[in-house]
């Protein structure tokens, strides 16, 4: 798990928090509107927090399990690159697209 927590933390624009950051939601209804740019300015642990939810829950839905290798990686960085080039787009949305993106690459879910 923690392995997972520092890869999508890179994902998510590992450069410094703003001083006035957020705190993440507190159920799925609300994480999901959240944008990349809105994590940007959430401190390092909320975005982590944030970023692994939301991950779970995609590649729950999507049949597949997030694993903690070089496969993972990879979708750290299709995740970070996507939020740079549409830093309004939200973040849910950047990561189930990361996760279709490789989907032939990933393990099913047991």
């Amino acid at each position: 798990m923690t392995a997972r927590i520092l890869l999508f933390a890179a994902a998510l624009l590992g450069s410094a928090a703003s001083a006035g950051a957020q705190v993440p939601p507190l159920n799925f209804e609300q994480a999901a509107y959240v944008t990349c740019r809105e994590v940007h300015s959430m401190q390092p642990q909320a975005r982590q927090t944030l970023a692994v939810y939301l991950a779970e829950h995609a590649a729950r839905h999507r049949g597949v399990a997030v694993p903690e290798d070089e496969r993972g990686a990879q979708l750290a960085h299709l995740v970070r690159g996507g939020c740079t080039l549409a830093p309004d787009a939200y973040l849910f949305t950047v990561i189930d697209r990361a996760l279709v993106a490789e989907l032939a690459k990933l393990p099913k879910r047991p």
